[in-house]
């Protein structure tokens, strides 16, 4: 596969539902370069280079214990299929581990959207979104849920690969294809996701060596269609997300699933409208009140999405705007692409909330922001605007934050090689 910026000159942008998503971010990655103009807190600490390390970085990161970063690229590899990589701390410096290429066809994955979960083994576990038996989905195969551990047999390369082992492939409707929420674990060590076409959410649950699915809810429509973000839990086992779209004005939902009997029911939260925000690709998180917040990437006071909360009022859920971002002109507000976030949002512990822009800010190309909620009130700080050189562009991960408050993602295109970047904010 060539890179994002060329496939946009050579790949029609195709509203087919099953490769929608993933040709129009394709499709989205035309860079510009502007002259490059660094906040003194922002860095680079890794640009993709289209080879082993992967290229187009759509989803964030992951950390474990000792400070390394996981996560996934959708192209770049062996196969130009997507990887996922490991970015370890060497020094003052990075060094970054090509960890598994994709292969694709029908005993592989291809092209995954979602960042890894790290397990509690020590294994990564993720989907990606094309792949399987090729007489499904189109002859690209519906996707798949995959774990990756660290190869058993010794190994003396600098870098070794890890083995992959195939969890689950999606067959199509009924079973849902195209995953591209990641992974969460219960107690229990079930895995629980979403497919984003055919629109399901579902449970996969270890025995033996084997993993057996169990879908959990199908989107019909009203209720929600095409959840694109993964899932949450609270502290009473109910699971919670958003669908792009579907509800009552076609412009999505946020949804919940409780337990019921032997299955689950699903209640809508709140019903999207384009005033109020719509097609919200991000996922949520709770604050420690029992208060959920997301985004969406369209709608809103000047239509470049907003930052939204929900909280819990007398049995039912109170919705209010916290912020509207502004876009520019020259930003895409195709309801598929939408100028605001596409990941989840990242609380402190202080109760600032982080996240990321597809293409606000001031260049047009993506930034990174936090609110401060003060009085009643939020403050919106823009903590860097992408300008489309060697700081990257179009960023639509999550931004983690480590024990220090180091704040750190990825951007989808840009950086010195053209292919992506890994950045780091030190406060």
């Amino acid at each position: 596969m060539t890179s994002p910026t060329q496939l946009s000159t050579s790949i029609s942008c195709s509203r087919r539902r099953r490769t929608a998503l993933a040709l129009m971010l394709l499709c989205a990655l035309t860079i510009v370069a502007l002259p490059t103009a660094q906040a003194q807190t922002f860095s680079v600490i890794h640009s993709f280079s289209g080879g082993l390390d992967g290229a187009a970085p759509y989803a964030g990161l992951n950390m474990d214990r000792a400070g390394n970063f996981y996560g996934t690229t959708y192209a770049g590899g062996s196969h130009s299929l997507g990887t996922v990589y490991r970015l370890k701390r060497s020094g003052t410096g990075w060094i970054a581990d090509g960890l598994y290429s994709f292969a694709g066809g029908a005993s592989d994955g291809a092209e995954p959207l979602a960042r890894v979960t790290l397990g509690g083994d020590g294994s990564l576990y993720g989907t990606a979104s094309l792949g399987g038996p090729l007489q499904t989905c189109g002859g690209l195969g519906c996707g798949m849920v995959f774990r990756l551990r660290p190869s058993a047999t010794f190994c003396r390369s600098v870098s070794c690969p890890w083995a992959e082992t195939v969890l689950h492939f999606f067959q199509g409707p009924p079973d849902g294809e195209l995953p591209a929420g990641e992974l969460i674990f219960d107690g229990a060590g079930n895995l629980y996701g979403t497919t984003y076409s055919g629109g399901i959410v579902y449970e996969l649950t270890p025995s033996g060596n084997a993993w057996t699915e169990n879908i959990l809810y199908d989107f019909s429509g009203e209720d929600g269609y095409e959840p694109y973000s993964g899932l949450i839990f609270d502290n009473a086992g109910k699971l919670y997300g958003t669908t792009q779209d579907g509800g009552l004005s076609y412009a999505g939902t946020v949804f919940q699933l409780t337990k019921s009997g032997s299955g689950w029911t699903e209640s809508v939260l709140y019903n999207f409208n384009l005033p109020s925000g719509g097609y919200p690709t991000a996922g949520l998180v709770f604050d420690q009140s029992g208060n959920l917040y997301g985004a969406t990437t369209y709608g809103g006071s000047d239509g470049a999405g907003v930052v939204f909360e929900l909280s819990p009022s007398g049995g039912g859920w109170t919705y209010s705007v916290l912020h509207s971002f502004t876009g520019e002109d020259g930003c895409s507000f195709d309801r598929y692409l939408g100028a605001g976030p596409w990941a989840a949002l990242t609380m402190d512990a202080t109760g600032n909330l982080y996240g990321t822009t597809r293409c606000d800010g001031a260049n047009q190309m993506g930034n990174i922001f936090r609110l401060t909620p003060s009085g009643g009130a939020w403050t919106y700080t823009s903590l860097h605007d992408f300008t489309g050189g060697e700081d990257g562009a179009f960023p639509l991960s999550n931004v983690t934050m480590d024990a220090s408050g180091i704040l750190y993602g990825t951007a989808s295109a840009g950086g010195s090689q053209g292919h992506g970047i890994v950045w780091e904010i030190t406060p």
